[in-house]
Order: C-alpha cells, then structure tokens, then sequence
C-alpha cells in the first residue's frame, strides 16, 4: 500500500477538507451507481439477458448491432468504472 504524506500549516483542518471531499465524492459514486444499476436493469428486463450473457453474446457476434447494445455496452462499463473508484476511495486510510 502507498502512503501519501501532505503538510500544511493547518493538518487537522486539511483532514477534514479531504475527508469532506472524499465522503461527497463516494456519496456521488454511490449515486452513479445505483443509477446505472437501474439503466443496466431496464435493458436486461427488455432483452431478457443479464448483462453478462448479453456482452458474451455481443462480443461472439451472435447480436445484431442497435443502438440500444451500443449504450447497453457503455452503462456496463461505466458501472465498472464507478465501482473501481469506489473500492480506491474506501480504501483511503488516513494515519496520524
């Protein structure tokens, strides 16, 4: 694990700024995720494919190409995105 070390005149109250910026950002990722969550759904319930089997399928060429697979496509990667700042920001420790 990596330490990151920042000086300031005011330690305690830049702590707190960081905390602060970093709890509002997990909340927003937290948000985003849901909501992709939820579009992934809507296009699993429609095509009555889990998200999984849908890429499989698309990535053997056994699907057509529409513009619904296309953003089907990205919402999937963005929750991969989302996710992956997630577990980064959880996993931030701070230490004295």
């Amino acid at each position: 694990m990596t330490e990151l070390k920042l000086i300031s005149k005011y330690p305690d109250s830049l702590k707190q700024i960081i905390q602060s910026a970093l709890s509002e950002r997990l909340h927003n990722l937290e948000v985003g995720i849901k909501r992709t969550k939820e579009r992934l759904h809507e296009f699993e319930t429609k095509y009555q494919l889990s998200t999984g089997e849908f890429i499989q399928s698309f990535n053997n060429d056994e699907l057509s190409h529409n513009f619904d697979f296309d953003e089907w496509i990205g919402e999937a990667r963005m929750l991969q995105h989302l996710q992956e700042q997630k577990e980064t920001i959880e996993e931030v420790k701070f230490v004295n």
